[in-house]
């Protein structure tokens, strides 16, 4: 309980004396009476009297201020009673006080009757004078209106119901007072009540059930989860001081006390040895905990922690028992294909399934100096596939893989010979040629070899299907390819000047195998084509003739077509030249000899059709020449 004042004038050095006088329903706690202390400064001064209770309506606190009377006003403050200004300045108006009035402390939960009395308030002037006592502010005239009303005829502040601190802890009120007959009116003087919290709350868990996991390998003390609980209570007092403990453990196997829990943070760790989850199969423990407020000894409440035992990798990978033994032996015989399997290899493990640590990863540890062969997990992560990565000869190879972990196993491979088909070398031959060379001349050699060395074969000769002009012909004993017939680079069957054919190897084996080769003839052009006027059928007027435009087509490359030059044939070449006169309407065949750029020409016809007209122009857009008539 304390005393707090400030004044605004300097105080002069005296004494102030408090008297208690406390009751309670149990027998007086307060074993101080009375306290006197000196006031020598003007600075705030607290007295503190050792108390554990007060009943509100009964127990008295009186505080004697021993100053000049003439100087200061004094207060007279009565916890549970008496509330009290006293103004002794004679001859004086009255000013503002400038006191700081300590709260009044009122326990929650109080269960009445009620209206119950809690404080008095007091004038001074109520020895002269009849007081009107009122108040204001939280719980008389605002929200929530009417809990406190104050008896205006004698100042007794009371509650009306009971009070709860969760909901509001504090409560801010001002009292006034002024005279029946209006001629004396005190300033207001804040009242600050605080409710005193009980315990009746109890500890609430912010979850249930709490989820954790631990690694089946963790140690002691290793502390992998939190269980949480709040308390609704005062947190500056042990309503609020909330201790975990563990009540159960299920299963209590192999050991009942596999956890321990911090009393004060909530923290699960490790207590004891014995986690596993395959052995002993106990993959999942359930914990009863309880959090009790009052450091432990208070009100209490329980929830659940559910524990999943992870799974460690702390059992070895085995060899399936399909092998009977460690070193394995297969005699493969193999397409000389890349990626080709060669064996699979089940293994087991004693870790979850389909956790990371049962998952079987492989490596090829020795025996694989070459690099033919690689080994990758199987799609049900519990085997190893061994496949080709490289083209296989004959050989006998022993391999010794490891799956991750300790184990490891042999396995030897005998990879037996097959008739491997002949091969190209290389595999696409490029040639140039011009396009005009005569039927049987000689294009090139073009020849395979047979890769099985260790036999006798006799490798033959053939063109396939895909010669679509059929412009080859090739030496069924030797390879050679000779022209079978004309060949032609303006055919349809060339490809920007390539013509390509697909030449055959066969061998002589029991089952012949058979290698492709492409031979690729670049075709030099030739000036072997003459021009063409594409139109054959022009319109002419017989009065003020104009130019009439022709194209011109070459089918040779750039260097055998334009710029072309053109010549008129025939008797009346003359008239058609030199038009002095009109012709007569009608048709008429006319003659032209077109050049190319290396004078390759080709006579061409076309049919002028005259009609009675003044001037016409004709265009045709394509490479042409101007041809006046």
């Amino acid at each position: 309980m304390g005393f707090c004042s400030n004044f605004s004038r300097p105080a002069t050095p005296g004494k102030v004396t408090a008297s208690f006088n406390i009751c309670n329903d149990a027998e007086p706690v307060s074993p101080t009476l009375s306290s006197t202390c000196d006031l020598q400064s003007p600075d705030y001064t607290t007295q503190n009297a050792p108390h554990t209770d007060i009943t509100p309506s009964h127990n008295n606190m009186t505080l004697h201020m021993a100053l000049p009377e003439n100087q200061y006003p004094v207060i007279d403050y009565t916890s549970g009673g008496v509330q009290e200004f006293t103004e002794s300045l004679a001859g004086l108006k009255r000013r503002k006080r400038e006191w700081v009035i300590p709260p009044i402390y009122f326990p929650e939960n109080h269960r009445g009757p009620f209206p119950n009395e809690m404080v008095q308030i007091k004038s001074s002037h109520a020895k002269e004078t009849k007081m009107i006592f009122s108040i204001t502010g939280e719980g008389a005239d605002k929200p929530p209106v009417g809990l406190f009303t104050i008896n205006k005829t004698t100042g007794w502040l009371s509650v009306t119901k009971p009070l709860d601190r969760e909901t509001k802890d504090k409560y801010v009120l001002q009292a006034h007072s002024i005279a029946a007959d209006g001629e004396v009116k005190e300033g207001p003087m804040e009242i600050i009540l605080c409710v005193i919290d009980q315990n009746d709350n109890m500890p609430i868990f912010t979850q249930n059930p709490f989820l954790g996991s631990v690694p089946e390998a963790s140690l002691k003390e290793f502390e992998f989860m939190t269980v949480t609980a709040t308390d609704g209570d005062d947190p500056e007092t042990d309503n609020a001081d909330i201790r975990y403990s563990i009540i159960s453990q299920d299963p209590p196997q192999p050991d009942p006390h596999m956890f321990a829990i911090n009393s004060i943070t909530g923290g699960i760790r490790v207590n004891s040895d014995g986690l596993d989850r395959e052995v002993r199969n106990y993959p999942e423990y359930t914990l009863l905990i309880k959090a009790a407020d009052l450091a432990g000894n208070g009100l209490v409440s329980t929830g659940t922690a559910v524990i999943t035992v992870t799974d460690s990798n702390d059992h070895c990978i085995k060899s399936a028992s399909v092998f009977g033994f460690k070193c394995v032996e297969f005699q493969t015989v193999l397409n000389n294909k890349v990626g080709a399997v060669v064996v699979k290899l089940p293994v087991t493990d004693g870790d979850e399934p389909q956790s990371p640590a049962w998952i079987a990863k492989f490596r090829i540890i020795s025996g694989n100096n070459g690099g033919f062969f690689a080994i990758n997990t199987g799609p049900n992560k519990q085997e190893g596939i061994i496949t080709t990565v490289k083209v296989l000869q004959s050989l006998i190879g022993s391999l010794v893989w490891r799956e991750y972990g300790t184990s490891t196993a042999t396995v030897i491979v005998n990879v037996q010979d097959v008739n491997e088909a002949p091969v190209f070398d290389p595999e696409e031959q490029i040639i140039s040629k011009p396009e005009d060379l005569e039927v049987g001349t000689e294009l090139t050699v073009y020849t395979a070899t047979d890769p099985d060395t260790a036999r006798v074969q006799i490798v033959t000769y053939r063109v396939s299907s895909e010669d679509p002009a059929g412009w080859v012909s090739v030496d069924r004993d030797t390879g050679l390819i000779r022209v079978k017939s004309s060949m032609d680079r303006e055919s349809p069957f060339v490809k920007d000047g390539k013509y390509k054919v697909l030449i055959l190897a066969v061998d002589d084996g029991p089952v012949p195998a058979t290698g492709t080769g492409t031979l690729v003839i670049e075709l030099e052009d030739v000036n072997d084509n003459a021009p063409v006027i594409e139109e054959r059928e022009i319109t002419v007027c017989n009065k003020d003739p104009v130019t009439v435009l022709v194209s011109v087509t070459d089918k040779d490359g750039p260097s055998f077509a334009a710029p072309f030059t053109v010549e008129l044939q025939g008797e009346k070449t003359g008239i058609i030249l030199a038009l002095n006169t009109a012709l007569k309407k009608g048709e008429y065949s006319v003659v032209l000899r077109v050049f190319d750029s290396g004078l390759h020409f080709q006579d061409n016809t076309i049919r002028a059709s005259v009609h009675d007209c003044a001037g016409e122009e004709l265009q045709y857009m394509n490479n042409y020449f101007c041809l006046r008539i």
